[in-house]
């Protein structure tokens, strides 16, 4: 693993995306919640324009916890596995109305808790929700561009995760995701990446071993 380069990596993506912060629109915690629920396998764009009008017909934790299902599935329906999603997401509301006072929790432990929260839904809305720096969220954009560049050997997310954790200062764990997820749709595209203007090319492990003999 190329980590010995990582500073240089942050130092460059910083100052490529020095304003680039999460893509989601929410005005509190639960409904980055919602939103970062919704945005398994779906895009930014189209989380935000379901929820422009899913946040104005559910203003509280227990206006989504009463929900009838089939209406809120409707409300949803444009997103991928809208069924699942508006099933954990009623879910989720009532368990932190019983079990939190309707206040989403602080903590990973009892996040993950949560129906539809895993380690990377856990992370943004720690991070991004609560600025509490948890660990890394991981993304198809972080996995794909973490075996690129060289950063993680490891396919699983949980590994991949604590890959980055070990070679990535603390202070850097909430906004390195932002900063590979905005790298990996700009950039580095999975179906064609455009190499010319990559501005970590000359510390990529993938393009370098494609590319033995550019100079930089």
């Amino acid at each position: 693993m190329m980590n010995k380069n990582i500073d240089k990596i942050i130092k460059i993506l910083n100052k490529e995306y020095k304003d680039i912060d999460i893509a989601l629109n929410f005005s509190n915690v639960f409904e980055l919640l919602v939103a970062t629920i919704l945005s398994a396998q779906c895009t930014d764009k189209r989380v935000n324009i379901v929820t422009s009008c899913l946040f104005k017909k559910y203003k509280t934790v227990t206006d989504y916890a009463k929900a009838d299902i089939i209406e809120f599935q409707n409300d949803i329906k444009s997103i991928g596995f809208y069924r699942n999603k508006a099933k954990n997401i009623i879910s989720t509301a009532n368990k932190i109305l019983k079990n939190h006072n309707g206040i989403v929790p602080k903590t990973m432990e009892e996040l993950i808790k949560l129906d539809g929260v895993a380690r990377k839904t856990a992370n943004i809305v720690l991070g991004s929700g609560y600025g509490i720096t948890a660990g890394i969220a991981v993304d198809t954009h972080v996995i794909r561009l973490s075996n690129l560049i060289g950063l993680s050997k490891n396919s699983d997310p949980k590994k991949i995760e604590q890959d980055l954790i070990k070679i990535i200062p603390k202070k850097h764990w909430i906004k390195i995701s932002f900063l590979i997820q905005t790298l990996g749709r700009r950039i580095c595209k999975a179906r064609k990446p455009n190499h010319i203007i990559c501005p970590i090319k000359h510390l990529c492990r993938f393009y370098i071993k494609t590319n033995p003999k550019s100079n930089f």
